[in-house]
């Protein structure tokens, strides 16, 4: 095809694409004007059925919690094919790898600079698990919470450097901890089944309404969700940071 054939296929695909976005936004309600029948149908029951606050956390890990496990296992596949993929292309290169970033040792990080990314990676990390294990009384969930806890391993890269990257988060561990996560989700279904309710039904106790031990099986999901995520992401920085090691400091990695 020319040129100008591509342009005009280019021009008639991105007008049909813009009808249909503006025919949507179109059709959307004014600000303001809620929609959303089974939302209030959860806000009004959810805290006396489940005994927690957070109504995303009730959607997300109770009432539907069999998709979620579905979006878990989306990320988990993700991960498994990222990391299979460049440790595959790795082990195939004979010669040494090509350095894809020689200036990025160019310049020392100062104590300032080390000190200070050394306490905010220590902040982000608690922050992380007070995301993940409040989730049921507060704003967040094991998703979030799973990326806030591999950001703040990445804080220490960005602080210190590759070795106390890869110390910290060791690979192995990594591999575990995104396995276990991903399957103890699963493994919470199947408990349910063999204690004779339904896959992923809230079989545990509820507690009181606003305290740490309460929502059943919420909170649980949320930890191995937080545990494969974190897990993942933390994986992921690892095979791309390998991706741009030097070739004289890859037996180091």
């Amino acid at each position: 095809m020319s040129e100008r054939g591509r342009l005009l296929l280019f021009v008639a695909g991105a007008a049909g694409f813009a009808a249909l976005l503006l025919w949507g936004l179109a059709g959307l309600p004014a600000f303001g004007d809620y929609r959303g029948p089974y939302g209030d149908v959860i806000n009004a029951s959810a805290v006396a059925q489940r005994h927690l606050t957070n109504m995303a956390s009730a959607i997300n890990f109770d009432y539907r919690g069999f998709d979620t496990l579905g979006e878990e296992y989306i990320l988990f596949t993700a991960v498994t094919g990222l990391a299979l993929l460049l440790r595959e292309i790795r082990s195939e290169i004979e010669e040494a790898p090509r350095d894809a970033s020689p200036n990025r040792d160019a310049s020392d990080r100062s104590d300032a600079l080390r000190w200070f990314g050394l306490m905010l990676a220590g902040f982000t990390n608690l922050f992380g698990l007070y995301v993940v294990i409040h989730a049921h009384l507060t704003p967040g969930g094991g998703f979030q919470g799973g990326a806030i806890l591999g950001t703040a391993c990445l804080l220490v890269y960005l602080a210190i450097g590759y070795r106390a990257f890869r110390t910290v988060s060791p690979k192995v561990l990594m591999d575990f901890a995104d396995a276990t996560g991903a399957g103890g989700y699963a493994l919470i279904g199947l408990g349910t089944l063999l204690a004779g309710g339904a896959f992923l039904q809230n079989m545990l106790p509820l507690g009181q309404t606003g305290d740490l031990l309460s929502a059943g099986t919420v909170p649980v999901i949320n930890l191995v969700v937080g545990l494969e995520v974190s897990g993942g992401f933390i994986l992921m920085f690892a095979e791309f940071l390998k991706e741009t090691r030097k070739p004289s400091r890859e037996k180091d990695a």
